[in-house]
Parts: C-alpha cells; structure tokens; sequence
C-alpha cells in the first residue's frame, strides 16, 4: 500500500516538476520573445522636422605679439531648451550646451585658456590634433573645479574636422552626454586652393550628431536591458537641435558629419537612396571623391560629404540599419535601429556651384612599408590584450620618427571601435584584403565589428616625452570608461619610458 502512495506521490511531483518547467520556459521564451522585439528603434516618418538647425558659432580668437592665436573656454553648467517649455540641465563651453567651432591654420601656434566653472574635475581633449602628450587632455590633463588650464602647440596636420570633448577616466560617457563637445576645423593652402562648398554655416555645414532620451525634465543617462555596448538613445539631434531643417541655398552643400554619440553607429544615407559625395575622413581629405548612397560613421569618427540639392526640394538625411554581426548582436547593440537625423530643405532657386574636383591631395599617411615594428591589439570589453587600463602603466613605448603597423582584432562578440591619440593613421587591410574607399583616407578612429582584424600603419613623429602618455583605446564610451583603453609614450631612439603619474 506505502509503495502504491510513494508510487503516486512520485508521478504527482513529476507532473507538478514538469507543468513548472513548461511555465518558466514559456515565461523565460516569451520574455526573450518580447526583449528582442521590442529592442529595436525607430523615429523615421514620426516627426515634422521644424526646429531650424542651430550653427554652433565660430569661436573668436586673439592672436599675440608672437603669433599664437588664442581662444578662450569656459566649462560649465546651464540648462537648455530642446522642447518647448521645458528646460534639461546640461553642461556647455562658453554656453549652456556643446561648445563654439574653434578654426586655425596649418602651421598657426594656437593656445587654449581653459577655466573649469563646473563643480568636478574634467578635461578636454583634442580628438584627432597631432600635439604634445602634455597638451593632448587625456585623463592626465584633469582640471580641477575652479581650476585652469592652457595647453599650447603649432598645427602641424592638414585640413580637417577635428572635435574636442572630455575625457576624464571611468567619466567619459556621462561628461560627454551632459553636452561638452565641439568642433575643431582646421585649414590649410591645398584645401584652400579646391574648389569646394566652404561658407561655414551656410553651404558648408557641422553636422554633430547624438542620440538622446529624456526622463522627464532630465537626459536619460541609464543603460537599458542587455546594452552591452553603452547607452542608446531613443531619438536623434544634431548641434543640440531635435528635429532640425536646414536651409540650402546651393546646388551642392558640405555636411561635416560628426558622430558624437557615446556607443551608437550609424549608417549615414538620404531617404531617396541619392548619391553623395564622400570627400574627406576623420585626418582631412581623400585623393579624390568617392560616391556612395552609405557611409558608417562609429562614435568619434567624422566625414565630409557633399550632397547635391534640387531646387525646392526636401530630403531627409536618416540612420539605416547598420546590419553588423548576430541577430542577436545586432538587436541589442542598435543595429537595427533607424533614425531621421536632418532634413535639408532647399531654395526654390539655388546659387550654382562648382563641379568637384576629380582630385584632391596627396596622402600624407604612412604606407606601411617602413615600419620597424607590428603590435597586436586584442579588442575585448574586459581590457586589451587582456589587459583593463591602468593609469600608472605604459602599455607601449615607441621610438620617435618611426614608423609601426598595428593590428588589430574585435572577436569579442559585440562592436567595438578603436582610437589612437596623436596621430592619423592609414588601414591597410581589412580581413586581409584592401579596405573599402571609405577607410582609405586618414584615420584616427575606426569601426570594428566582431569578427574583423584590421593592419593599421602609424608614424609617430613627436614630439618625444618618456613620462606623459597618449592613450589607444575603444570609442564606444562606456568600453573606454570600464578599462578598455591602454597608453603609450613617444621617446627618443635609445631612451626608455618613464614614470607615469596615477592622476585622479
């Protein structure tokens, strides 16, 4: 009778086990079902683009006795009105949000008198500037609150669309979210001398884009479910502006792409799938035009493309998918995601413009072919080269006046992107064969998806300095923040690194 019971109780408590087990994998099923469809984002077609695009102002400037041009930013706090009525506390230079467009030429001695007016340390850095190591703004550069700092140093580079922004350690994400970035324009004779769109504000346009989200009268700075990659916005604006139009009163227009998002990629393109013209990357301008409808632009990475207007027409500029790794990837790190960035509305008459030139400049990125060392860099959320970032380390010392190919390597599972401070760079190969046009200009950040391995040849021309480093390191802002950033010195042929201050 006990065995017939225990026989009984036994099949009762398997069903029981098995009912629970169908439940919680329903559940757990369902709960994935739900994750992933409601992951991916879209603003395309649900916004009338109203709000005229603001033009961050040029920043003015004196220039000394001796020739230095000198501007002045102030950090600090404020609050701004991106909707009607509602004012979101923000950070700025010289302004409650972003920062004015600093411009010098090449070979110009240039000096930045910088005040920190918020109430915790940060720094600026110069994304993209060949510099001194001291005078770059890394988290060895940190000003404190109340505090000042002048960095100073000739513009030894080409024309090109540089930006500056923040870069405290282990802060870099929220710093720049809370709106401290801007541009950097730099010109020279060769680009001078093209005939290309060039009335700043006008027919040639800084396009900075962010992605956003608001939680009631604030930005929205959480990471939401399973966004290893960092924060994503549910929304776009350019220059601080959502759902801006801009005016276009010529037949060609110069859009200077920045993608200022902390960990969004987007694959830049127009509604009507037109062609544009892709005419400079990150360091300056290609050997010659290249037309595409798409351009992927990572966190940090700039472009200069120029887009030809019909008379009384307007066209949408729109983040596609960017369609990169796994389904499951793709979902949750914003690859399916599609956005309406900037619309270009033009005149009913349009001035003319003059065709592009078929060439533009001569590359002044190594080639490679004299380099005296290869470096491998293993790309993972949890360091480099398994390796998180330490502040009293030196990763890599390198001799100045050489030349070194890099390689690097993303089998992490999720985007990454990488960034080497000082220098441009040119991409050699990309999975063993020749990088697409787009990678073919010069280069100080660049996009790579899980799964690819990129040959990066790197001349490191000074100036020399044992004991201050520059940092490499991912460009997706809470990577960098969680240790995935590594620092090298410049030194002289024969001289060894330093001793590297911990910092804040």
């Amino acid at each position: 009778m006990k065995t017939i019971r225990g026989s009984r109780l036994l099949k009762k408590a398997a069903i029981w086990l098995a009912v629970t087990a169908t439940v919680v994998v329903t559940a757990a099923a369902g709960a994935a079902t739900w994750l992933y469809t409601s992951a991916d984002v879209s603003t395309v077609g649900k916004a009338s683009f109203d709000n005229r695009l603001a033009i961050p102002p040029l920043a003015g400037s004196r220039v000394e006795k001796d020739g230095t041009r000198v501007f002045d930013l102030r950090m600090q706090s404020g609050a701004t009105e991106f909707r009607p009525g509602q004012q979101t506390p923000t950070w700025g230079f010289n302004g409650a949000y972003l920062g004015p467009t600093l411009r010098a030429e090449r070979g110009e001695k240039v000096r930045v008198d910088i005040r920190n007016t918020l109430d915790e340390p940060s720094t600026v850095h110069w994304h993209g500037m060949h510099l001194p190591a001291r005078m770059d703004g890394g988290p060895h550069q940190m000003i404190d609150p109340g505090g000042s700092w002048s960095p100073r140093w000739t513009v030894d580079q080409p024309a090109a669309t540089l930006w500056y922004h923040p870069h405290p350690h282990g802060q870099t994400e929220e710093h720049v979210q809370r709106g401290l970035a801007g541009m950097f324009i730099l010109d020279d004779d060769k680009a001078a001398g093209l005939d290309l769109p060039a009335e700043y504000g006008v027919n040639d346009v800084p396009v900075i884009v962010q992605d956003t989200q608001f939680d009631g009268d604030r930005f929205d700075h959480g990471h939401r479910i399973m966004e290893n990659t960092g924060f994503l916005g549910d929304r776009t604006m350019v220059n601080g502006t959502l759902t801006p139009y801009h005016r276009v009163g010529d037949e060609l227009v110069r859009l200077r792409l920045l993608n200022a998002s902390t960990a969004r990629v987007y694959n830049f393109g127009f509604a009507d799938d037109r062609s544009f013209s892709l005419i400079g990357t990150d360091g300056g301008l290609l050997e010659a035009p290249y037309a595409t409808d798409r351009l992927k632009l990572s966190p940090g990475e700039r472009a200069e493309i120029v887009v030809r207007a019909e008379p009384g027409e307007r066209v949408m500029l729109r983040g596609y998918p960017v369609g990169d790794g796994d389904f499951w990837n793709q979902r949750f790190s914003g690859g399916d995601d599609s956005f309406d960035v900037l619309q270009l509305r033009a005149a009913d008459t349009l001035r003319p413009s003059a065709a592009l030139p078929a060439r533009l400049v001569a590359p002044e990125t190594p080639d490679g072919s004299d380099a005296v060392r290869d470096r491998h860099f293993d790309l993972r959320m949890s360091g480099i080269n398994g390796e998180p970032m330490r502040m009293d380390r030196i990763d890599a010392t390198v001799t100045r006046g050489t030349t070194e190919v890099w390689t690097v390597r993303n089998e992490d599972g999720m985007p990454h992107n990488f960034h080497v401070h000082d220098v441009q760079f040119r991409v050699l190969e990309v999975n063993g064969e020749q990088p697409p046009p787009p990678l073919r200009g010069p280069k100080d950040t660049v996009y790579v998806p899980s799964g690819t391995t990129m040959r990066l040849a790197l001349r490191f021309d000074g100036p020399a300095d044992p004991d201050v480093p520059y940092m490499y390191h991912c460009h997706l802002l809470y990577h960098e923040d969680g240790g995935m950033m590594g620092q090298f010195v410049v030194v002289e042929p024969g001289q060894r690194a330093g001793a590297v201050r911990g910092g804040h």
